[in-house]
């Protein structure tokens, strides 16, 4: 027998090979796996080839590496038939390790498919030596080798099958299973090779028909193999970077149209559902109770007394109270899955919560009344807010979305118009109001715009019965439906939708214009006196808006006098007495308007800068000697001596009330007995 040799630095070349090709084969599964259509079936070819190349190479530098004493070499038809074999087998394989799924069953078909086709590839290579005799193959080892072949397949299809997918460890364990791989690949040819005996005085046919000399044929397939290899992992892996970066921007994308759904269908303030998703809430709500026989209930929820704080401390301010509001509403709904809560904006919120009696409505209104009502406590400041709620109820009060939502609307308005901080159930008669109301605001809007507000000016006379000290001035609305509107009927309209600022900004102005005309007549009117509403005073614009319509007219600050009532002072005292100091400051007059009615403090009342105190018309109405209102009239009057105040009283209809305050110490006196509110021109007539 031919005794061959191995060189010991091709052999390990040979199994850097085999490690390198299966490699590449498992990171060609997974390329395939993450393709579709096209590409996929793209990357099963490349697969293929570069898989199929890389075990014949393996191969034939693995013959380079052994050596026998006669020339050896390779007849290229059986060559390039062994590279066939190698490259369907690869492609079975990785086709194989692709699927979806790889049962035990599967998985052995498979193996022994490509182990034969490995077997296969390597005895058709030896026989493309055309030795002469042929070569006597030991059946054991011959019979170990395709063994060899099948579990290495085996291992190999599995291990491809598991790490097909993409993953942070992935590549590692790809290289770890390339190198295990490699040394099953590896100890097949070898093993393939000891079944191999040369009898004495063999000859290689190839060799001496001028076959391809097998240092030239490995050398090149060696070349040609690391290059086809080195081009499939590279093309890999800027298919893998694409893929991973298509992702990203995927991931991105679907991020970003995550975050714009969702911002289309919450409030950008407190992330509660916004109107569009409370609609889609409602009607889910509607079908769920037509089907099924449910019933549900919607809360229009409305804040009392927020417009004021957010014009007095600024919408930053309201912004974080409204925040602090709705966090307490959540907690009032007890963390109800089925109930949503939503803010449709500005102050208002809208509950839609699932019941079983019209109750249960009822207390969660009491449960969100009670929870509003406490303090919230603002960098040292403490706000206080109320809620109107209106409920509708599924079925009896509306069976749609539009119509629940306004019936509950309606039912809130009513919740104010009783008082507020108070909830009420919708019944039919409260849309008529609700619609006259709505067209009260709209024509409001306009009233301005259209010139329907004048001035009415009423005398406020020295005790008893003059002169003149100055004269008040009353805003009338002349609608051209309704008449003369006055103000208790449209002012709280105004106040609710903020109309006011712009309202009573045209009464200063009009105010000191009239004053003005008045004088250059001729016509001696010490002062003017105009009502600041509550949100009228806390509006931050105000004191510039006095400046200057005082100096536009040129009216002396004295000449003008602020009426603020006493519930309006008092309010925030610490705000209400620096807002006073300003306009104090420009040289107006402050007077406390229906004094008695409130709660004042003595301590901070010394501290106003006010020079009158006005005693309400509740006072004077029953008026009489040695009564109740007579002793509070004689103590307020009093108390406004000593605080160096002027005290005047209102309402006064009747000659007996004219005696009456002039006796107990009225500095002045206004009502009807004295004179009434009238037109510029008619007042003129008077002076």
């Amino acid at each position: 027998m031919l005794v061959g040799s191995y060189n010991l630095v091709l052999v390990a070349v040979s199994y850097l090979i085999a490690a390198f090709a299966s490699y590449v084969a498992l990171d060609m599964a997974g390329r395939i796996t993450a393709s579709r259509g096209a590409a996929a079936h793209g990357w099963l070819a490349g697969g293929a080839v570069a898989m199929g190349f890389g075990i014949w190479s393996m191969h034939f530098v693995g013959m380079l590496a052994f050596k026998l004493p006669i020339p050896q070499g390779y007849d290229l038809a059986i060559t390039l038939y062994s590279l066939l074999i190698a490259i369907c087998s690869s492609a079975y394989a990785l086709n194989l390790a692709s699927g979806e799924r790889l049962p035990a069953a599967r998985l052995a078909v498979g193996a022994l498919i490509l182990g034969s086709g490995i077997a296969a590839m390597h005895y058709v290579g030896m026989a493309a030596m055309q030795m002469q005799p042929g070569i006597d193959y030991h059946v054991g080892w011959l019979l170990l080798s395709v063994a060899i072949a099948v579990a290495a397949a085996g291992a190999a299809l599995w291990i491809a099958f598991a790490l097909r997918s993409e993953g942070r460890g992935v590549p590692y364990a790809r290289l770890l299973a390339a190198g295990v791989m490699g040394i099953a690949v590896v100890g097949m040819h070898y093993t393939g090779m000891a079944a191999a005996r040369f009898p004495e005085g063999s000859i290689c046919g190839a060799a001496i028909a001028g076959g391809i000399s097998s240092t030239w044929l490995a050398s090149l397939v060696g070349a040609t193999t690391f290059a086809i290899l080195g081009l499939a992992m590279v093309t890999s892996i800027l298919d893998r970077r694409l893929q991973e970066r298509t992702a990203q921007l995927g991931e991105s994308l679907q991020k970003a149209n995550q975050e714009l759904t969702y911002l289309a269908l919450h409030d950008t303030l407190t992330k509660l559902p916004n109107r569009l998703l409370l609609r889609d809430r409602m009607e889910n709500a509607i079908r769920r109770a037509v089907r099924h026989g449910r019933r549900f209930a919607v809360l229009f929820v409305d804040l009392d007394g927020f417009k004021a704080i957010n014009d007095v401390y600024g919408h930053a301010t309201g912004d974080r109270l409204l925040l602090q509001i709705a966090r307490r509403l959540s907690e009032a709904l007890d963390g109800e899955a089925d109930d949503t809560l939503a803010r449709l904006g500005g102050d208002e919120f809208v509950v839609l919560m699932e019941i079983a009696e019209p109750d249960d409505a009822a207390s969660l209104a009491e449960r969100i009344m009670e929870s509003v009502a406490q303090p919230v406590a603002l960098d040292r400041i403490e706000l206080h807010v109320t809620t109107s709620i209106g409920i509708a109820i599924f079925g009896p009060d509306g069976t749609s979305e539009r119509e629940l939502l306004a019936n509950a609307d309606a039912a809130m308005y009513s919740a104010k118009d009783q008082g507020r901080n108070a909830y009420c159930f919708f019944e039919p008669s409260m849309n008529q109001g609700a619609h006259q109301q709505l067209a009260m605001i709209q024509d409001l809007r306009r009233a301005l715009s259209l010139a329907q507000f004048s001035l009415h000016y009423q005398p406020k006379m020295i005790a008893p019965s003059g002169p003149l000290e100055g004269v008040e001035a009353l805003l009338r609305w002349h609608h051209p439906e309704h008449g003369t509107v006055m103000p208790d009927r449209f002012i709280p309209l105004a106040e609710k939708t903020g109309l006011i600022i712009e309202i009573g900004r045209w009464v200063i102005n009009e105010a000191c214009r009239q004053l003005m005309a008045w004088r250059e007549a001729g016509h001696t009117v010490p002062s003017i006196s105009v009502n600041l509403s509550p949100a009228q005073f806390r509006s931050p614009g105000l004191p510039a808006k006095i400046e200057d319509a005082l100096t536009r007219y040129g009216v002396p600050p004295s000449s003008l006098v602020l009426e603020i009532t006493e519930s309006t002072a008092m309010q925030d005292s610490d705000t209400s007495l620096a807002i006073l100091q300003r306009l104090a400051s420009l040289g107006v007059r402050i007077s406390i308007d229906d004094f008695g009615t409130g709660y004042s403090s003595l301590l901070y009342l010394k501290r106003l800068p006010a020079s009158e105190l006005k005693i309400d018309r509740a006072f004077v109405r029953d008026l009489v000697p040695g009564g109740e209102d007579a002793a509070i009239v004689s103590a307020i009057i009093a108390l406004g001596r000593t605080l160096n105040l002027s005290v005047i009283a209102e309402g006064v209809e009747t000659e007996s009330q004219q005696r009456l305050l002039t006796e107990l110490g009225c500095t002045s006196l206004q009502g009807y007995h004295l004179g009434r509110p009238v037109a510029a021109d008619d007042a003129a007539a008077r002076f």
